[in-house]
């Protein structure tokens, strides 16, 4: 391996870079990470919805995963937009053979509430992948489709994040609470404790990729050999700074700034 930090991203493509892996990768690099990419879906989208989707076949993709880990294998990877249960089943074996710090980010609505995930893939997502996550990183909405429940209030994310580790096995699960009322709040379960972190809620609607760039910065502290609970803390405060000095880039809901955060 080599002494640079490596972070992997497996995920889709935005052309207008709020989303994805060129979210990702900025993120990455932005936390001193050298970041690399497979690509599993190609998106027509910009900040306001998705046009259109190219699913890349799982064979290609388990082409670019072959050439990635034959040549170096990275320190920590994430998974993003994973449309087909076909992608799932390439990719989970990648994740057994080399047991690195996985993060996935089940990305199933876009910002704009596009769906990119069919029911089929839900399952598979589910079944194949939690079971190998050392964190699972979804929003409230994605929380509650992953474990069938309503979430409305705090009580609601502490069954969820206990549902999402001790019955479906994910090493550990950050809810991401930014669509309750009142500040802020992300939740993390590692399997014992739950530790929450609260910022004050910024009213934008520029949030275009924040859960991309969330588990991208999660990723590269895990490859820097940071715990999770570290990791965890460097990318609350990265994404909170992240959308207060974002760049009003576009027309719809745009993207969150890459290059504002200067903290450790």
């Amino acid at each position: 391996m080599s002494d640079l930090p490596i972070a992997l991203t497996v995920a889709g493509t935005d052309p207008t870079g709020g989303a994805g892996v060129f979210a990702d990768l900025k993120a990455m690099h932005s936390r001193d990470v050298y970041g690399m990419a497979a690509v599993t879906s190609l998106t027509a989208q910009n900040t306001m919805g998705v046009q259109d989707v190219y699913n890349i076949p799982a064979d290609f993709i388990d082409k670019e995963l072959n050439s990635i880990f034959s040549d170096e294998v990275p320190h920590a990877m994430k998974t993003g937009m994973l449309a087909e249960t076909d992608m799932m089943f390439v990719i989970a074996e990648y994740i057994r053979k080399y047991n690195i710090p996985y993060v996935m980010d089940p990305v199933m609505i876009a910002t704009s509430g596009d769906r990119l995930m069919t029911p089929e893939a839900m399952n598979t997502l589910i079944e194949t992948l939690i079971p190998l996550a050392s964190v699972v990183t979804p929003n409230l909405h994605e929380a509650a489709a992953i474990t069938g429940m309503k979430i409305t209030e705090e009580a609601d994310i502490h069954q969820a994040l206990k549902i999402i580790v001790d019955d479906m096995q994910a090493g550990s699960v950050i809810i991401k609470g930014g669509h309750l009322e009142g500040d802020a709040r992300d939740y993390l379960y590692d399997g014992q404790t739950i530790t929450t972190l609260s910022a004050k809620r910024i009213q934008t609607n520029q949030t275009h990729g924040t859960g991309c760039t969330f588990s991208a910065v999660l990723t590269a502290e895990l490859a820097k050999g940071r715990t999770i609970q570290q990791a965890f803390k460097t990318s609350k405060a990265y994404i909170t700074n992240a959308i207060e000095h974002s760049p009003g880039i576009g027309r719809g809901n745009g993207p969150v700034n890459h290059f504002s955060y200067k903290g450790e």
